[in-house]
């Protein structure tokens, strides 16, 4: 088999989905088609790329190198004949951006500079979803990514466009050694005398929502620590024992932290992508979508614990 920018696509469809059936779904093949072709590109390489178990397949470490190179690839493919974008004058075109804390910022900036090598990214990081809108309405950014909540849906003027990227459930991040370890799913309620880490108001709904969801679990939150950091110092914290959060479904745990669903999912949030209707062409609003998308499925193949819950509950992360 000579290997073809085919095969490099179908590689990065079931890294970013995490399962070869949901990869077919994704392209339009039948599952026992996926498989097959999976399996004759892993002869090409001669080495397993994946690992299959119960919810998926995940990237075996030779498969990370492989997949990394696949992505150049076909970003270099993409780029072939594209001509500079400059605004007459030589300069390169800029794309402002604004967004808030996010785990799919980091995967949408990578396939970004890839898919528009000739367009200058700028990033400013804002916390509160309700400064965004700001800047979009004022002409200060270009897009953005904000979060909001249901029920709680980002409010803007016409001059402004959003669409869902994903709406996930919320998790928990507890210490190593938390009485509560052992359940594969944890009760909100069983958590009233813990001492809590919670992000500042984001204006769109944070932290009024998880007050609301715990006062419907029969509790208010016995200690609260006002916290906005990277996540890394608040994970440290939480592996000494100081506190738990809530956090991101696909949030990474280092040593000393364990991430649980919450039973029942009492807690949602939606990442959008934003954008002034007048600054940025619907061609490349889909580039930024597109990216957006592809970067969450990426951080659930890399996520078992998200994979394991959604095996159970979720079939699959939908905008």
């Amino acid at each position: 088999m000579d290997l073809e920018l085919r095969h490099l696509r179908v590689l990065c469809a079931i890294a970013d989905a995490g399962s070869v059936g949901r990869a077919a779904s994704d392209l339009g093949y039948s599952q026992p088609a996926m498989s097959t072709q999976l399996h004759r590109i892993e002869q090409y390489f001669g080495h397993p790329l994946f690992e299959r178990n119960t919810s998926g397949v995940e990237l075996t470490r030779y498969g990370t190198e492989v997949l990394a190179q696949a992505r150049d690839v076909l970003a270099r493919a993409a780029a072939i004949g594209r001509r500079p974008a400059t605004g007459g004058t030589g300069t390169r075109r800029r794309l402002r951006l604004a967004a808030t804390n996010s785990p799919v910022l980091a995967g949408m900036l990578s396939r970004l500079r890839s898919r528009l090598p000739d367009v200058a990214l700028t990033l400013s990081s804002v916390y509160p979803s309700s400064e965004i809108v700001e800047l979009l309405e004022h002409g200060a950014v270009d897009a953005a990514i904000a979060a909001d909540y249901p029920g709680r849906e980002l409010r803007h003027s016409a001059a402004v466009a959003h669409r869902g990227i994903v709406t996930e459930p919320s998790f928990v991040a507890l210490p190593a050694g938390h009485r509560l370890r052992y359940c594969r799913e944890v009760a909100l309620a069983d958590l009233a005398d813990d001492a809590w880490f919670l992000t500042p108001d984001d204006g769109a709904g944070w932290p009024g929502v998880f007050y609301a969801a715990c006062r419907a679990a029969g509790f208010a939150p016995a200690a609260v620590h006002e916290f906005l950091g990277d996540q890394q110092q608040l994970q440290n914290m939480i592996a000494e024992g100081i506190g738990i959060s809530i956090v991101q479904a696909t949030l990474r745990p280092v040593p000393g932290v364990l991430v649980r669903p919450l039973v029942g999912a009492p807690l949602w949030c939606r990442y959008v992508l934003a954008w002034r209707r007048k600054g940025l062409a619907d061609e490349l609003a889909d580039t930024l979508f597109g990216s957006a998308t592809e970067a969450y499925r990426a951080l659930i193949a890399q996520s078992p614990h998200f994979r394991t819950w959604a095996s159970r509950t979720w079939s699959v992360a939908k905008p």
